[in-house]
């Protein structure tokens, strides 16, 4: 069976840094000095808060935990065991590619089928029940939405499949950051690309972990659970969601 060809998602360049700020409306430029560009002053403000999502298990279902061990004929204790030790967190911070990441999965050098092992990943993608409305609904509204997730350069194995590019930016991917979550320094990392105050940020995480060290790094930190409880997390939070019939 031939590998599958993977196109690169499309990116939306970051808007350059400017004072967290909410959008000025129609209203306030009206009133504005003849003076003032308001076409020009509404590039340069950004409608806040900007949210922020880990991928896997959060947006889209993880095959790792059962799908994984399956292909492999083993329990998840037994995967545990028997992998390499760093080899994936190094493939996922874009220290080594797959090649050098089947070269050393196993501990004890053993042959790794990378083809069929992608093949497994793609077809246990999909999305979290309940998730793709709610980000098409935060897209109705205009939110600046970016992934900030732990995963090596097969994101683009989920994008080629769900097309998540439609919701969001691929931003803070950790294999194009070099930086891991829970570290302080990925969340510095982020906020410095952002240029927003750390206040002005949701992120969304199904590992506590990584929500507290969000917390710690002055963000809104929201642990993940379900869709339904995300979505009145947001709300208490006052983020608007739109009425969508159809993601």
């Amino acid at each position: 069976m031939a590998a599958a060809v993977f196109r690169p998602p499309i990116f939306h360049p970051l808007p350059k840094p400017v004072p967290a700020r909410r959008a000025m409306t129609t209203a306030s430029c009206s009133a504005a000095p003849a003076t003032v560009d308001c076409a020009s002053a509404s590039q340069r403000w950004r409608k806040l808060p900007v949210l922020l999502f880990d991928v896997m298990d959060t947006l889209v279902r993880d095959p790792f935990y059962d799908d994984v061990p399956a292909f492999f004929q083993m329990s998840m204790k037994e995967l545990l065991a028997e992998k390499h030790p760093t080899a994936w967190t190094e493939f996922e911070k874009g220290l080594i590619d797959e090649s050098e990441l089947a070269r050393k999965f196993f501990k004890d050098g053993r042959p790794l089928d990378l083809e069929g092992l992608k093949r497994c990943m793609i077809r246990g993608y999909s999305y979290v029940d309940g998730i793709e409305t709610l980000l098409q609904s935060l897209k109705q509204k205009n939110y600046e939405v970016h992934a900030f997730t732990n995963y090596p350069i097969w994101y683009m194995m989920i994008e080629e499949k769900l097309r998540l590019s439609k919701y969001l930016s691929w931003t803070f991917c950790s294999c194009l950051i070099g930086k891991r979550k829970p570290a302080p320094d990925c969340y510095t990392e982020v906020l410095h690309h952002l240029g927003v105050e750390a206040s002005s940020c949701i992120f969304v995480d199904d590992r506590m972990t990584n929500v507290e060290a969000a917390k710690d790094a002055g963000m809104i930190g929201l642990h993940f659970r379900n869709a339904d409880a995300l979505k009145q997390d947001l709300i208490s939070l006052g983020i608007e969601i739109a009425i969508s019939e159809k993601a």
